[in-house]
């Protein structure tokens, strides 16, 4: 998702736009918000977003007319910068009730030798910067800290954790580990000592790969979904293209023990954030708006590009399309 340059004037000052969320501000059941990881992909034009877009069109402000929250994948590829963030709060504004979780920056969770090297302490104000511009606004929901497949449990690896968790211990953070040697009690027990969320993932079971789980061991429950594309997950085949990895769209039956775990999470924490990460061709969107729907009980707002690529969205619209189809198109089927 890289930075994009803002079509409107500069944001105004955090005053101005730091209006914190509902949530915040008041005591309140838990809540629960279901949104895509990222904004930015070349293949949502015509499918997520509109084919042509208006003057100042941005695609953060679109989306929070339909969820209220978004996963910022940039800032796992370089530290977010503060103008950024702050022309994001002021892209969401109009939804009192969005706010944004954040990955950190790979060179602390891909590299266990970079929290003692020499650049470490510059690197960590890099990465600073920009989640506390989101902080202060209270837009900052959670950072994720996301490790690899290759990220085992071993002394080493739990000393390493153990030293980045106190580092960020101000953030609200959560950890992503997908190698099944973190199934253990010493796990949650180290993530509930630091006050620290377990993220519980839907990845491809491949060997040791961690399993579907329901935990809570924080204030704030994360689940994060990534599809099942057995074939490509761990793929270096360079003919395929990397998008594959996450072209995947969830069947209703596939959703449904995962919105009985969202619930069981939900009741465990006081803010809980699903995330849906297969995002070709606008499918992380469909299975969002899905598992919203099911959650509430209700139908929900469909964006009106989607509809027309995956017909099944008609069954949870709260509105009839714009333009009737007088051609619909078939299902769109996992690839």
């Amino acid at each position: 998702m890289p930075p994009r340059k803002s079509q409107t004037p500069p944001p105004p000052t955090e005053a101005t736009h730091s209006a914190p969320p509902e949530s915040f501000t008041r005591a309140s059941a838990p809540i629960v918000r279901v949104g895509p990881a990222g904004w930015s992909y070349a293949d949502w034009a015509g499918y997520v977003y509109p084919s042509r877009r208006a003057r100042g069109f941005h695609e953060a402000t679109y989306l929070a007319e339909f969820f209220d929250t978004i996963e910022i994948n940039t800032s796992f590829y370089q530290p977010l910068r503060p103008d950024h963030a702050a022309q994001w709060i002021d892209r969401v504004a109009a939804n009192p009730r969005f706010v944004f979780t954040a990955k950190l920056w790979q060179r602390f969770t891909h590299d266990i030798r970079s929290i003692k090297s020499s650049s470490a302490a510059a690197e960590e104000r890099e990465v600073r910067s920009g989640f506390d511009v989101l902080r202060a606004a209270q837009r900052l929901g959670a950072v994720l800290l996301q490790f690899p497949f290759s990220f085992h449990r071993t002394a080493e690896t739990v000393a390493y954790l153990t030293a980045l968790l106190k580092r960020f211990a101000d953030y609200p953070l959560v950890v992503e580990v997908r190698h099944g040697t973190w199934d253990s009690p010493e796990t949650l027990e180290l993530l509930r000592a630091s006050g620290v969320s377990f993220c519980n993932i839907d990845q491809p079971i491949i060997g040791r790969s961690l399993m579907p789980s329901a935990e809570a061991t924080s204030a704030v429950g994360y689940v994060r979904l990534h599809g099942r594309r057995y074939d490509t997950w761990f793929s270096d085949d360079a003919k395929i293209p990397a998008h594959e990895r996450y072209n995947y769209l969830y069947s209703p039956e596939e959703l449904s023990p995962w919105v009985s775990r969202v619930r069981k999470v939900s009741e465990q924490a006081r803010n809980t954030f699903v995330i849906t990460n297969n995002h070709f061709q606008g499918k992380a969107v469909v299975n969002a708006l899905q598992l919203i729907s099911i959650l509430k009980g209700s139908k929900v707002k469909v964006p009106e590009p989607l509809r027309h690529h995956y017909p099944q969205l008609e069954a949870i619209a709260d509105t009839p399309p714009a333009e009737p189809l007088l051609f619909p198109m078939k299902d769109a089927k996992n690839q």
